[in-house]
């Protein structure tokens, strides 16, 4: 069985930073192309950032871009959002997201692109 598990979330101040990992068990994520996305209470699901199979892309949601960070390591079946300069409006549960498909298509924001989702982890950021 395939588990997606995010951690890392919390709540902190503005202007802040945290990270938030997810760990990848059940499956080898080497040949995947992985997400985070978020949602904030009575909003949609939004794309913040992506990562290619072989971590040498990745692509942003403009509101992120410049604050946040995406990693991942194969070798450990991981992937990281260093998340700096946080804001209000980051509040959400994030997200992480693996492709089983597509890798050689390019990074997609679509969450339709990823089929194996997380249970999320809280960011609550406080102005």
């Amino acid at each position: 069985q395939v588990q997606l598990v995010e951690s890392g979330g919390g709540l902190v101040q503005a202007g802040d930073s945290l990270r938030l990992s997810c760990a990848v068990s059940g499956r080898t994520i080497s040949n995947n192309n992985m997400a985070w996305f978020r949602q904030a209470p009575g909003k949609e699901r939004e794309f913040v950032a992506a990562i290619s199979w072989t971590g040498a892309t990745t692509y942003y949601a403009d509101s992120v871009k410049g604050r946040f960070s995406i990693s991942r390591d194969n070798v450990k079946n991981t992937m990281s959002l260093q998340m700096n300069s946080l804001k209000p409006e980051d509040t959400a549960t994030y997200y992480c997201a693996l492709a089983t498909t597509g890798r050689f298509y390019g990074l997609n924001p679509a969450g339709a692109a990823y089929d194996l989702w997380g249970q999320g982890t809280q960011v609550t950021v406080a102005s």
